[in-house]
């Protein structure tokens, strides 16, 4: 994997696919929190409509870990996208963000906005604007799965989560929700998690500090940039409306909903997902 440096000297490491040959780079970032880049596969085969250029955060996948555990932080992670930019040679970037990983964009676009030529949001999270999921939107998203044969029992797992009484089989259990449709291709990319995050950074990613909401509402009218916030149809984490309340926040933002989707839409229906980021890529750099 080819590596570059961050700010303080960690090496960083990224993927290119190379599937769409000369086509114009895309920077994803990984959600998680910090996990690997590799979860993120092809996105159901984007990286035939555009290069695809995968970071793996630091301390996750083939990124060495910093010498100071305190960089995790997510707005300290910011410097790592610019200097992958910097490396890349690339005046402004378009960048798609998933889950977690969308708060790392967000604070990138409202730090350097002119270098942002496009903002992609898949299932991102909206913290850093002081929009935030809650276990209510949780369970009004779990509501919907109700004719699932794994619901009862995933239901009663969320609970003891929630409660903090849970057991290995319990955080196993609620698993599916995540998933739009709980078969063997969800089950194999769900294995994949424990190994591929850090949870000792994940500690760190969102601790006291990381967010200021109030400065960034007041930033934000300066990113001119088109932003896409796609949400799966039923997914928790954001919910449908709460996706359109993250786009709302943008001057130039805008949101669709991925029907029979979950947290991973381009697993669930990767045609349709593809279709929607290209359709906005296009649209938005012209």
């Amino acid at each position: 994997m080819p590596v570059f440096s961050g700010r303080d000297g960690t090496r960083l490491a990224y993927r290119v696919t190379e599937d769409a040959g000369s086509g114009e780079p895309l920077l994803c970032v990984p959600g998680g929190p910090m996990r690997a880049s590799s979860y993120l596969g092809d996105l159901g085969g984007l990286s035939g409509r555009r290069r695809l250029v995968m970071l793996d955060l630091r301390g996750t996948g083939a990124s060495e870990e910093p010498v100071d555990p305190a960089t995790y932080r997510c707005d300290r992670q910011v410097d790592d996208l610019e200097a992958l930019r910097e490396h890349l040679g690339l005046e402004r970037v378009d960048l798609l963000a998933h889950s977690a990983g969308g708060d790392l964009a967000v604070l990138y676009a409202l730090g350097h906005p002119e270098r942002v030529r496009s903002l992609t949001l898949v299932a991102g999270r909206g913290r850093a604007l002081g929009i935030d999921f809650t276990v209510e939107h949780r369970r009004e998203a779990m509501a919907l799965r109700k004719d699932e044969p794994w619901f009862e029992a995933g239901l009663r797992a969320f609970e003891a989560v929630w409660a903090g009484s849970a057991s290995e089989a319990d955080w196993e259990a609620v698993v599916p929700f995540f998933y739009g449709r709980w078969d063997a291709a969800a089950r194999a990319h769900a294995e994949g998690e424990i190994g591929e995050t850090n949870e000792r950074a994940a500690e760190v990613y969102a601790s006291p500090g990381a967010f200021d909401p109030v400065a960034a509402r007041r930033a934000v009218a300066g990113v001119d940039a088109p932003v896409l916030v796609l949400a799966g149809e039923l997914d928790g984490g954001p919910l449908p409306r709460v996706a359109h309340e993250i786009a709302a926040a943008f001057p130039a933002g805008t949101a669709v909903v991925q029907p029979g989707a979950g947290h991973f839409p381009w697993l669930d229906d990767p045609r349709w997902f593809v279709e929607a980021v290209a359709r906005f890529l296009e649209r938005g750099t012209d």
